[in-house]
This record gives structure tokens, C-alpha cells and sequence, in this order.
């Protein structure tokens, strides 16, 4: 399954790496699911994600728009010790 251009892969890839680990999860769910059938599959071979990742996530969008971590993003790396 190859649905989009190798140049909207691009820019989607570059969004999905820009975005929160939840966010994430959220945006390759529903670019899978947007897609159908072997979309999951599709999405996490452009994304470079899990498949797993994309099933999380589809839990994740079906709890919107209640969240309770709202507003708690995890910085990347964690704390730094001196």
C-alpha cells in the first residue's frame, strides 16, 4: 500500500517527529485509520513507529476529548544531574 507521495511521507514523518510522545501515538492512529484496511501497517512503516504504537494511540483517540494528562508532557532525555 503506497496512498501518499513519497514528498507528504516527507512532511508527515517531519510532523510526527515534532510532536509529543501522546501526540504522536494519536496522529499515526488516525492517519491509520483514515486509511482502512493495512493502514496501521502502512502508517507505521512511514512513520517509523510500532504498530503496537498505532493500536495505543486509537485508545487514546477514542478517550478524546477527556484526558487526564492533559497539559503533562514528558521533556525528552529527562532531568539532567550536575
Amino acid at each position: 500500500m503506497h496512498p501518499y507521495p513519497a514528498k507528504v511521507c516527507q512532511h508527515m514523518k517531519a510532523f510526527y517527529d515534532s510532536l509529543s510522545e501522546k501526540d504522536r501515538r494519536r496522529y499515526a492512529a488516525v492517519e491509520a485509520e483514515k486509511l482502512g484496511h493495512g493502514g496501521v501497517q502502512y502508517i507505521a512503516s512511514v512513520l517509523g513507529c510500532s504498530e503496537k504504537t498505532i493500536r495505543q494511540g486509537h485508545g487514546d483517540v477514542q478517550q478524546l476529548p477527556k484526558d487526564d494528562a492533559e497539559g503533562r508532557i514528558r521533556k525528552k532525555g529527562g532531568p539532567q544531574e550536575s
